[in-house]
């Protein structure tokens, strides 16, 4: 094996000591008065090659260039010049005269600070070749910013300086909002919600083979390890907080790893959600028996072999143990909980999940414990363990599609409308309801006739089966809108109460405002937005409010993760942070934050043709009276 990795590690560097590097540059900045600046790249060209000068003719070498993606706060003082000596020559290879440098040179421009926050960013190209061979065109980053002498200069409201740059930003448009009571999303429910989902998962898992089994045996060890029944229940307690432990640390750690600010992204990024869809299609043919996610068998008998020991550490390695040997049924139960965690956006999400996760799969090894008598009316071991990771598998492919819905729309690549969403989901009701209730026999690995339970599952797949069905014609299905397409995208038919939104561009919207005198209703929203949906679809829909928001308002709703590209990225400083402004859903999020003070969605503001706000703006709140009362008040 060794022998194998030198022969490799010979083989693949010998194409790396063959990367040239003839000439060498270090780019500086450097400080000539209070607001003048130099930008300086020096050259040192190795003996045999030359480095091409400024401004050559085309169709020839290429040319040294300085070029920004990004520059404000400052302006050139000078164009780029040169210190080195340039020589020119007939090159019969290019056909034309060209000029060059030898040994050394220097490119440099100046600029003048013109304003308190100044940043620029960009590259410097350049060629270089020798008598027989040329270079790609070589690039050197830079990005540089820092404070001017600008005396005129103001702060802002939030300290974002650059933000005239942003493509479609009008200072009158977005002024900062001024309002005394600023409604900021309270995530309490959401993690509530995390937490009893992840309590039922946990519970789900207890009935999976890697779980159930174990049960019985981990209890009638601590019941037999210890000469008193009190000593037992304390170990098994012990125990079951050992679990706890170790998966509330699995959460801390991935709260770690990403931060607030990333698993705030989470939620609306569409390349995550793609990774989402996938991981879930994968956990769901695990679950269907293709094959076991299962984690190094060197952990478990390394964790197993600790777990020997006595007092507390060797509880804790029990529970560690469990952990990865049932990993193979817990895991796509766990990964499905930490995927609707990032979608929360809330930096306790993960920590939250794994507590009700845990808390469920704690409770049994304690109760049987405490109750040992219960053991014997336990059920076997059995073939129904299969029609519950069957029914698990169909269940993460259902919401897979939920996050290939939220790609598919940032993208605009329109694969997933509303009704094919529904279709698919009726397609997998059907098939869970006939494995369930046996008509599908041949797809039972057990071989026996359905109990009760399964006829039981199996009917209310069916029946919610029938209930989807009428929301391929434009029902609005408001148990399971937090999961669908909008109804925008429906193609066969739609509501009568839906409300769609006649803008999505801020200063398109405030124009039409202004022509024809009603108010805007901006609705900052997201393609993965959940309880977006669920507003669309429960409130939206009522009758009231759709006649209002239809009658009276001029509706843009603000995608905050579109992924269309500006023209022109732009880097901003916002509270002291440089960040960068690529596509249109940055900008409807840096509107919503400079402008309203807020970052979360679903948010809804009502404004004038000028963008003044007219009333406190609108969190989520699945009111339909609350939210037409809201609308009422500052309407005509």
């Amino acid at each position: 094996m060794a022998l194998l990795y030198c022969i490799l590690s010979l083989l693949l560097a010998a194409p790396f000591n063959q990367l040239q590097q003839p000439v060498r540059t270090t780019e500086r900045l450097e400080q000539l008065s209070s607001d003048t600046i130099r930008l300086s790249f020096d050259m040192n060209i190795a003996k045999g090659w030359h480095v091409y000068s400024l401004s050559l003719p085309s169709g020839g070498p290429t040319s040294a260039s300085l070029a920004f993606d990004t520059i404000y706060g400052i302006s050139p003082a000078s164009p780029v010049s040169f210190i080195g000596h340039e020589k020119e020559v007939n090159d019969p290879v290019f056909g034309m005269r060209v000029r060059y440098f030898e040994n050394s040179v220097t490119f440099f421009q100046d600029f003048v600070i013109n304003d308190r926050n100044w940043l620029m960013e960009g590259a410097f190209t350049f060629g270089a070749c020798d008598d027989e061979s040329c270079l790609p065109p070589q690039h050197v980053e830079f990005s540089h910013q820092g404070t001017g002498s600008d005396s005129s200069g103001t702060d802002d409201a939030n300290d974002i300086s650059g933000i005239e740059q942003v493509e479609g930003f009008d200072a009158g448009y977005w002024a900062p909002a001024n309002y005394s009571a600023r409604d900021t999303m309270n995530p309490g429910g959401s993690l509530w919600g995390l937490f009893i989902t992840s309590f039922l998962g946990g519970l789900i898992a207890l009935f999976t083979p890697c779980v159930w089994p174990v049960i019985p045996m981990t209890v009638s060890f601590f019941l037999k390890r210890t000469s008193t029944r009190s000593k037992a229940i304390r170990d098994a307690v012990l125990y079951g907080l050992s679990i706890v432990a170790v998966y509330v640390a699995l959460g801390l750690i991935i709260t770690l790893a990403f931060g607030a600010n990333a698993l705030n992204a989470l939620a609306t990024n569409a390349i995550v959600n793609i990774v989402f869809f996938l991981m879930l299609v994968v956990f769901a043919l695990s679950f269907f028996g293709l094959f076991e996610i299962s984690l190094p068998s060197r952990w478990s008998t390394g964790t197993d072999r600790k777990s020997s020991a006595g007092g507390l550490g060797g509880i804790f390695f029990m529970a560690l143990t469990l952990t990865i040997v049932s990993f193979s049924c817990t895991g796509p139960i766990i990964g499905f909980l930490l995927v609707d965690a990032a979608s929360t956006g809330s930096i306790l999400a993960p920590t939250i999940g794994m507590l009700g996760f845990s808390v469920a799969m704690a409770i049994p090894f304690t109760l049987f414990a405490m109750f040992p008598g219960w053991l014997k009316s336990m059920p076997k071991s059995g073939g129904w363990m299969d029609r519950v990771k069957v029914t698990l598998g169909v269940i993460e492919l259902a919401f897979s599609l939920k996050f290939l819905s939220v790609a598919d729309m940032a993208y605009g690549w329109g694969i997933l409308p509303r009704d094919l969403f529904i279709l698919l989901w009726i397609l997998m009701a059907l098939f869970l309801g006939l494995y369930l209730t046996g008509i599908l026999g041949k797809f039972r690995k057990d071989g026996h006739k359905p109990g009760i339970a399964g006829i039981v599952t199996g009917v209310a797949s069916l029946a919610f089966m029938v209930w989807l069905i009428p929301g391929l014609w434009g029902a609005p299905l408001k148990a399971i809108s937090a999961f669908t397409p909008p109804m925008s995208t429906q193609i066969f038919g739609s509501n009568t109460n839906t409300v769609e939104p006649q803008f999505t561009d801020y200063n398109e919207a405030l124009k039409a405002s202004s022509a024809s005198g009603k108010p805007v209703l901006i609705d900052f929203t997201g393609y993965g937005c959940v309880n977006c949906r669920k507003m669309e679809a429960s409130v939206w829909t009522d009758p009231k409010v759709s006649e209002i928001i239809n009658g009276e308002f001029i509706l843009v709703s603000l995608f905050v993760d579109d992924k269309t590209p500006l023209k022109k990225a732009v880097s901003i400083v916002e509270n002291g942070t440089k960040i960068k402004i690529r596509t249109v859903g940055d900008k409807w999020s840096l509107l919503q934050r400079y402008k309203f003070g807020a970052n979360a969605q679903p948010f809804y503001v009502i404004t004038d043709s000028q963008g003044n706000l007219l009333s406190v703006p609108y969190t989520f709140d699945p009111d339909p009276d609350r939210f037409y009362n809201f609308l009422r008040k500052a309407g005509n």
